[in-house]
């Protein structure tokens, strides 16, 4: 089989090879397309609402798997005011970047990394269902949820959703002079989640970790005004659903699925890869013959 497998290989290496000098041969003598291409980059903060979820907790080795069902989260923007402190910081704040780039020649489909530092915290001091089993007990109660009872739930550094997109552009307004144009984007993918987990279970702590924590999908609609060809001011509305595994917690670990509606404000920049692309163009001036 083994041999089988190196000629197979081998006489597949040989047919491609001669394919593409048999190809390259052909189109020798036709003049080559230049590629039309267009890199961007934005950076920009967001706000979410998030869907109640099911905390399920899996601590093995001290007899507890239990549910928390029903439970409310909110998110954490840097510029609230945190116990009498007003935080200023660019970077404390819940914020996105795209990088993305068209490759089509009508420069309309793109791919894009996009990542949002989602912050979700679990409220506190509200009132959750447990059902499952606790120290190897059977239990089916409520309990009040707030980190002075010992219990609390933050993906505070980071929900951190991380997308593959691929992007689709609609051209809605472009002026004659080129200097302003307006674009609707529509996005979909697929990607990691990387949370930042710190959490506590009845006054149990896990150490507060970055990780790979599962999986997430999405889809965007992304109202784009950009201005003078280069910079862009983005607007967007954004689905996420998320759910999280496998999440570190003190003698055991955790899982979860919501779902995310998110409002994004972004500003950015775009600039062509090639000098033949049709969102840079410039508008061709017409000349009156002389009556």
């Amino acid at each position: 089989m083994r041999s089988i497998s190196i000629k197979s290989i081998g006489l597949f290496l040989i047919f491609a090879v001669f394919s593409c000098f048999s190809v390259s041969a052909k189109d020798g003598n036709k003049p080559k397309k230049k590629k039309a291409g267009a890199l961007y980059f934005s950076w920009g903060y967001n706000q979410e609402w998030y869907t109640n979820s099911t905390i399920e907790v899996n601590q093995s080795a001290i007899g507890n798997y239990y549910k928390l069902t029903k439970v409310e989260a909110h998110d954490h923007k840097g510029w609230d005011e945190d116990g009498g402190v007003f935080h200023k910081a660019l970077t404390i704040p819940q914020y996105n970047y795209r990088l993305g780039y068209y490759f089509n020649e009508k420069q309309d489909m793109g791919i894009e990394i996009n990542f949002d530092h989602t912050k979700y915290i679990v409220a506190d001091g509200q009132t959750v269902h447990l059902k499952g089993t606790y120290h190897g007990r059977p239990t089916d109660t409520n309990m009040v949820f707030s980190e002075g009872t010992g219990s609390y739930y933050y993906l505070n550094n980071g929900a951190n959703f991380l997308l593959i997109n691929l992007v689709k552009r609609h051209g809605l307004y472009k002026s004659h002079s080129n200097n302003l144009r307006v674009d609707l984007n529509s996005k979909i993918g697929i990607g990691p989640v990387i949370p930042h987990v710190e959490n506590s279970f009845f006054g149990l702590a896990n150490e507060p970790h970055f990780q790979i924590g599962g999986w997430n999908a999405g889809v965007e609609t992304a109202l784009r005004a950009t201005f003078m060809k280069y910079a862009f001011l983005e607007f967007s509305q954004k689905f996420d659903y998320a759910r999280y595994s496998g999440l570190r917690i003190y003698n055991g670990t955790a899982r979860q699925a919501f779902a995310t509606y998110e409002l994004v404000m972004s500003l950015g920049f775009i600039i062509p890869t090639t000098s033949r692309n049709p969102m840079f163009a410039r508008p061709i001036k017409l000349i009156e013959e002389e009556q």
